[in-house]
């Protein structure tokens, strides 16, 4: 199976439309219709159901679209890798969402500079869980990432497990509470996750969240340790009792036989382990 038809399929499996698939891919609608139905003969199966009015997967095309992100994504990786690997000058690319590295950031670097295996260290920055992607695409060697996220192809180690708090304007009317529960916030354990999902859609990072809970117009739910690290005036932290966790892993792909990798590994870990015991 080639690679463009798959590039094709997901572009019609993510937009559920042909005309903003072939938009997205710069073709007209009649070849990618064309391609899609010589991908579902050659392969023996209906990919999607379609009507006048609208684009489904089949159950077949459910599978597929996992089965293609992957594979694509492969394909991207061994040619980044093996561009990065043509570079005269090595380094290890470590992606992080900015002020989402629970203060372990420079300390591990610090233990890495002095391992032999050591690399000089590229700092991605990135978006709220974009890391995978960027691990599986190539596009880095190390993530500092917090669950939940898709593990496929990565190994982990993880380095905290924080408590949480709720942010809150000083005006709140929860601002007086010493502590507080999920269903104060209206807000049960399981709902936790797909609302931490809303808030950062609401903001680019952390300092624009943070200004948007002084103005009253989010309460969300943050590590332990941003209350420490980031105090702001108009903006106090209470600890949300019942939240699940926030664990921060250091993540990297499966595949990786890296020697500098391994040696960020390691002092991750250390890190990690003497904070854990301080």
């Amino acid at each position: 199976m080639e690679s463009r038809p798959l590039r094709y399929f997901v572009a019609v499996a993510e937009e559920l439309n042909f005309t903003r698939a072939a938009e997205r891919l710069g073709i007209s609608a009649p070849p990618l219709s064309r391609a899609i139905r010589r991908l579902e003969t050659q392969m023996g199966v209906a990919l999607f159901e379609r009507t006048t009015h609208s684009v489904t997967l089949t159950p077949s095309g459910t599978v597929l679209l996992a089965e293609a992100r992957i594979a694509l994504d492969a394909l991207h990786a061994a040619e980044r890798r093996a561009q990065r690997a043509a570079e005269e000058e090595p380094k290890l690319v470590l992606a992080a969402k900015a002020d989402g590295d629970a203060g372990l950031l420079e300390p591990v670097l610090a233990r890495f500079a002095s391992d032999p295996a050591a690399l000089p260290v590229a700092v991605r920055l990135c978006a709220w869980h974009e890391q995978p992607r960027m691990l599986r695409r190539g596009e880095a060697d190390a993530a500092l990432v917090h669950e939940p996220f898709d593990r496929t192809g990565l190994d982990t180690e993880t380095l905290t497990v924080e408590p949480r708090v709720a942010a809150l304007s000083a005006r709140h009317p929860l601002a007086a509470r010493d502590r507080l529960a999920l269903a104060d916030l209206g807000l049960r354990p399981g709902d936790l996750h797909r609302y931490l999902d809303e808030v950062r859609g609401a903001a680019r990072d952390l300092a624009q969240l943070l200004a948007l809970v002084g103005l009253g117009d989010l309460a969300p739910v943050l590590p332990a340790s941003v209350a420490a690290r980031y105090p702001r005036p108009g903006v106090v932290y209470r600890p949300v009792a019942d939240a699940p966790p926030a664990v921060l892993v250091l993540a990297w792909p499966q595949q990786s036989r890296s020697r500098a990798t391994a040696a960020l590994v390691r002092a991750a870990v250390a890190v990690a382990d003497d904070r854990a015991n301080s």
